[in-house]
């Protein structure tokens, strides 16, 4: 249990924030609900659920960005593209599997990040506007899948392998 010795006055959330969550903590374990900062105490916990929406969206974005390079530019593959494509994917796995009302959202950002990647494949690649398609390639579910590298057949590609 994490007991805070409060002084007389409980620390404005604007002032220190590590400690306005500690006393918070600490008034939510004794019961005393009157004491609460609710209002800041509600808005915390509501940025929690954005915060992991964010997330999801950054790691996916990331994530078709490899996989774009990974097929538009085939001589150029990387173990580090590799080891990012893998990477994001368990990373986004265990954020699902923690929050499993979120197991919709990667499909409903899944046209937002693909126009962010694809500009950010373009720059990253030196290709054509023409080379990339305009309209997201992968379903969600080859994004998600943990054996799915678009153009490569499992068994021949060094990278994979190793």
């Amino acid at each position: 249990m994490n007991k805070i010795f409060r002084k007389q006055q409980l620390t404005p959330y604007e002032a220190d924030y590590a400690q306005w969550c500690a006393e918070q903590g600490a008034l939510l374990r004794e019961g005393r609900l009157s004491d609460l900062d609710r209002e800041n105490l509600a808005e915390e916990i509501e940025s929690l659920g954005r915060s992991d929406k964010r997330e999801i969206a950054s790691r996916l974005g990331t994530l078709i960005l490899h996989l774009l390079k990974w097929e538009f530019q085939p001589e150029q593959r990387k173990t580090g593209w590799l080891l990012t494509i893998r990477e994001q994917r368990h990373r986004i796995e265990n954020l699902l599997d923690e929050s499993p009302s979120l197991k919709a959202y990667p499909a409903q950002m899944l046209g937002r990040e693909f126009k962010i990647a694809r500009l950010k494949a373009l720059d990253e690649t030196g290709l054509s506007d023409r080379d990339f398609p305009v309209d997201c390639p992968f379903t969600i579910r080859e994004i998600l899948d943990h054996g799915y590298f678009p153009g490569t057949p499992w068994a021949s590609n060094k990278l994979i392998r190793e």
